[in-house]
């Protein structure tokens, strides 16, 4: 883990240890459950999106229960939407009137929901939106719902971004005094260019100034169009995407976190149907943690605050494997130059303890090769129930020739009943 850089700001050991986390995508885009962009999707004017900040109200909302799911999956620290594209606040901003307390729900729940999940010894992160779609002052431009609508373009003709501008960083400021200790700002996103939205747009600097003066140990992502500076960001943000290699950023390694959803959405989505499995999730958060890296998974909370049953199932499925597993993950990270990944497998590796960890994604008869470890591998064992495996001496074979440096493992015909089986390997 010493090989990533940070760019700037204090310790960063909490990310790379826990590797794990929880993102959460909750606002008024939860009623009609069909996407957190269906504002922008269907050009939806104000009026239109009234009906549901008059609906709001999330009567089942538990936010100890999400915590503690959270914290059965292995999650160690989760990311909210304190306000999406939308506009809507989730807390009882004093800059708008756009807010949770002003809905037929009436409270906060932005501060029980920290309580909680601090309260499980998760740490403690926040999404805010740079854009608005709501706010009087933001300019209509080419992601904005009325984009195409050039009676609603010529109406915003004089809105003034300075006026906006403001506003974001004030709400910034309430999040960063109203709250205590926040360890993680995900702020999304900009499109500079023509008609788009950059650093300049949301005075970047000065945003980045105001978070390293009021809580130095925040880490900021990679979203303020400022990608060009060495202090304007911490960790890189790959969406929806699978990296296939460590994240460089001129031929550095860098901090970096895939954000993934269980499902083709971020909010609730009622009928979609490309739910990922358990296996593809564990899948993703091994080949990640193999790569550098941190997965933040998505939860999409219903319109009356629960976790919808899919969900709930594959968290209590990933939780499984992870309370078995955990220690293949945790505080892990790429293993180091000079071991070879064998065949449908990943490696990870703790430097703190000189462990090296097999996921076996695809389970081979009998025996497994690993190219270069003879020798060098004090003792091997199935991690998820601690039984030996054995490590057989290389032996000539008129098959074939197996030189010396490779180790071999003899593995049980049958897979062992775990969504992904792990071999820890205690080095010498």
């Amino acid at each position: 883990m010493s090989d990533a850089v940070r760019p700037a700001g204090g310790d960063a050991s909490w990310f790379v240890e826990g590797r794990l986390g929880m993102f959460i995508h909750w606002g008024l885009y939860a009623l009609p459950a069909r996407h957190e962009w269906i504002k922008n999707r269907e050009r939806l004017t104000d009026a239109d999106y009234l009906p549901y900040f008059q609906h709001f109200d999330p009567d089942l909302y538990d936010p100890r229960a999400w915590a503690r799911a959270a914290r059965e999956a292995g999650m160690t620290y989760f990311v909210v939407t304190t306000k999406h594209h939308e506009g809507f606040c989730l807390w009882d901003s004093a800059h708008t009137d756009y807010k949770v307390t002003n809905t037929p729900y009436g409270r906060d729940l932005l501060g029980p929901m920290v309580e909680a999940f601090r309260a499980e010894g998760l740490r403690v992160g926040f999404y805010h939106s740079l854009i608005d779609w709501h706010h009087p002052e933001f300019p209509i431009d080419r992601v904005h719902p009325q984009r195409d609508d050039a009676e609603a373009r010529a109406a915003a003709a004089g809105r003034d971004m300075a006026a906006y501008r403001e506003f974001l960083h004030a709400q910034v400021r309430e999040l960063l005094t109203q709250f205590g200790q926040i360890d993680y700002l995900f702020f999304d996103f900009s499109y500079p260019g023509d008609d788009g939205k950059g650093h300049e747009d949301w005075d970047s600097e000065g945003l980045v100034r105001l978070v390293r003066e009021l809580q130095p140990q925040v880490l900021i992502n990679d979203r303020l169009d400022l990608l060009d500076t060495d202090w304007g960001w911490d960790v890189k943000t790959p969406e929806q995407f699978m990296v296939r290699d460590w994240v460089r950023v001129n031929g550095q390694r860098v901090l970096w976190e895939t954000c993934q959803t269980f499902s083709g959405s971020w909010g609730y989505h009622r009928d979609e149907s490309t739910w990922k499995s358990v296996g593809q999730l564990t899948r993703m958060l091994i080949d990640t943690v193999s790569k550098g890296g941190n997965l933040l998974l998505n939860v999409g909370p219903t319109a009356r605050g629960e976790f919808d049953a899919r969900a709930l199932d594959r968290l209590q499925g990933m939780g499984e494997w992870m309370r078995r597993h955990g220690r293949s993950i945790y505080g892990c990270t790429q293993a180091p130059e000079g071991y070879t990944t064998p065949q449908d497998c990943r490696l990870t590796y703790n430097p703190e303890t000189n462990r090296l960890y097999v996921h076996v994604f695809a389970w081979p008869i009998r025996h497994l090769h690993l190219d270069g470890l003879a020798g060098k591998v004090a003792y091997a064992q199935l991690l998820n129930d601690a039984s030996e495996v054995k490590m057989v001496p290389p032996r000539p074979s008129h098959h074939e020739a197996v030189p010396e440096d490779v180790l071999t493992l003899e593995l049980p015909v049958v897979q062992p009943d775990v969504t992904v089986p792990v071999i820890e390997l205690y080095l010498r």
